[in-house]
């Protein structure tokens, strides 16, 4: 069977995938960045360090999943990336290594008018043309994700995808650029 849509984002041609056709107009999506306090121990960039940033931390430094926390520097996913996750949700701070710069990049985006989507992946590269890295482990289930990886003085660019429930992702949509300011 196939399906036809639209929805409201990701200007692209039709994709073909398990034969279903994804057909996407109107995307809007922005990007800003700025200087805030962000808990780098928050792995799942849900607000709060709990047992889902512990459960992220131990699949991390056991290379279940690509190391992509910068708690203690970019690409460091050992044993005391866990503790210091773990200092954190039982109240401690997040003691970081990594850029201590405080900088964050918040996107957003217009949701998905189709019922089929499910969530959203989001990619991000140092060059317009990519290549694009995928930020999150899990789908985005929400329309803003708050990227506290970042370094001063950067260009990010960032591109988003929509998942539908057969876990069918769209195209790339339309990117957007943040600069990071120096400290």
């Amino acid at each position: 069977m196939q399906y036809s849509y639209r929805t409201q984002f990701f200007p692209r041609v039709p994709r073909m995938r398990r034969a279903v056709c994804w057909t996407f107009t109107a995307w809007l999506f922005s990007a800003s960045a700025w200087a805030q306090s962000a808990n780098v121990c928050d792995l799942t960039h849900d607000g709060t360090v709990d047992i889902a940033d512990f459960n992220v931390a131990v699949n991390l430094a056991l290379g279940r999943s690509p190391c992509t926390a910068n708690v203690l520097g970019n690409g460091i996913c050992d044993v005391a990336l866990v503790q210091r996750v773990l200092n954190a949700m039982l109240g401690a701070s997040c003691v970081s290594g990594a850029t201590g710069n405080g900088h964050t990049v918040s996107l957003s985006w217009v949701a998905s008018t189709s019922p089929m989507v499910i969530g959203y992946n989001l990619y991000r590269a140092t060059s317009e043309n990519g290549p694009y890295v995928k930020l999150n482990l899990t789908l985005i289930g929400e329309t803003s994700y708050t990227d506290i990886t970042v370094k001063s003085g950067q260009t990010y660019y960032y591109v988003a995808t929509a998942v539908d429930a057969g876990k069918n992702e769209s195209a790339y949509s339309d990117g957007a650029r943040a600069v990071v300011p120096s400290p």
